[in-house]
Parts: C-alpha cells; sequence; structure tokens
C-alpha cells in the first residue's frame, strides 16, 4: 500500500493524530515503546485504508 499525503500540513496533522493515539497505547502497555516509528508507521498505513480504528491494530 502506498501511504501519500497532499502537503506537508496534512502529514503533520496525521503525525499528530499518531501520536496521540501512540499516547494511549502507551498509557495502556504502562512503559514507554520503543519500536513508536513501527507503531506509527503501521498507525499512518491503518488510517489511510479506511481503518476506523487504527490504534486498535497497534
Amino acid at each position: 500500500m502506498t501511504v501519500t499525503f497532499e502537503s506537508a500540513a496534512e502529514l503533520a496533522d496525521a503525525l499528530r493524530r499518531a501520536e496521540a493515539a501512540h499516547g494511549r497505547h502507551e498509557q495502556e502497555l504502562g512503559h514507554p515503546d520503543p519500536d513508536w516509528p513501527g507503531w506509527y508507521a503501521q498507525y499512518l498505513l491503518d488510517e489511510q485504508s479506511g481503518d476506523t480504528d487504527p490504534a486498535a491494530s497497534g
């Protein structure tokens, strides 16, 4: 799958959504997630594919 963004602002917004979701994910884990780059990447892929809850797969 290809992930595309129309602008830097759109990408920044997507990263902010991923950051917020990842913060909740880390709270559930109870510790920092050392694989946060992979988690963010999967979140962005899931979000663009239309997954209604991309954080659930992370």
